[in-house]
């Protein structure tokens, strides 16, 4: 077990700009994080001369990028969705990765919009299969979490894609609050899957609220000490939700700075 762990965030739940998001790591005291938006923009879609800045920024600030949260197969983007789309947003990723040092690229596995289980099922593997083909000549690791999608709910898909892929590219990330959101059992599915856990996402909810990292009904704690029995030496990285809901209006609260701080803090004390 690592004796200093590595603590990272979805900064853009604090802040939209990314000198907000520098501010919260430096009170915490955290030199990692999780890049999704900047300026409501996601990563990919930053040109290259804005993503130059931010990549620049970044190392001047001596902070690494643990992960590229980005937009594939996950919730606005259901498996009828051409699929021209994510393979264009992978492929600056995978560049963008290379830029920033970073191995990691999270994914999800393709809401259902009218097709067949067996259909949507051979879909998403067919095309998580192309996308890990690409990450994999490219030295990046795909983490597919447990959210949207057809593997996203089920240790049991979870394990069959994993298995019908057959690429070392795709891993798992898991989130420790998506199974209180999404209605099922998220300590369970983790006992299936762990031994495939590549990163995890903190958060914690309680019925329909997203509370603070140990004060819900996530098992956060219990989630903690299961993967370190295992061996995990990963990144953990905060994604609170307590601000911010990426699936409403992307609005962030006027506290947001400060509530992802508090986050942060109770984060930090399940995992040390």
């Amino acid at each position: 077990m690592s004796a200093d762990p590595v603590l990272a965030g979805i900064t853009d739940e604090a802040a939209p700009d990314l000198a907000g998001q520098l501010a919260v790591l430096a009170e915490l005291g955290w030199s990692h994080m999780e890049l999704r938006t900047v300026d409501h923009r996601a990563v990919a879609d930053l040109d290259d001369a804005e993503f130059a800045v931010v990549a620049k920024t970044l190392a001047a600030c001596e902070v690494r990028v643990v992960c590229l949260a980005s937009r594939i197969g996950g919730w606005a983007r259901p498996v009828v969705t051409p699929f021209d789309e994510d393979l264009a947003e992978l492929d600056v990723l995978l560049r963008r990765c290379a830029e920033l040092g970073t191995r990691y690229v999270r994914i999800m596995s393709y809401p259902n919009a009218g097709l067949s289980e067996r259909r949507w099922r051979d879909r998403v593997i067919t095309r998580v299969a192309i996308l890990a083909e690409r990450a994999e000549a490219a030295g990046v690791v795909l983490l597919h979490e447990n959210c949207s999608g057809w593997a996203g709910m089920s240790g049991e898909r979870a394990l069959e894609l994993l298995a019908a892929v057959d690429n070392p590219a795709l891993k798992l990330l898991f989130d420790t609050g998506n199974g209180v959101a999404h209605g099922y059992d998220g300590y369970a599915l983790l006992r299936e899957v762990v031994a495939h856990v590549e990163h995890v996402h903190v958060k914690d909810a309680l019925g329909d609220r997203f509370v603070l990292p140990g004060s819900g009904s996530a098992r956060v704690a219990d989630c903690v000490e299961l993967l370190r029995a295992n061996g995990y030496q990963g990144a953990w990285s905060l994604e609170p939700h307590v601000s911010l809901l990426p699936h409403a209006s992307g609005a962030l609260a006027p506290d947001a700075a400060f509530a992802f701080v508090a986050a942060g803090r109770a984060m930090a004390g399940l995992v040390r």
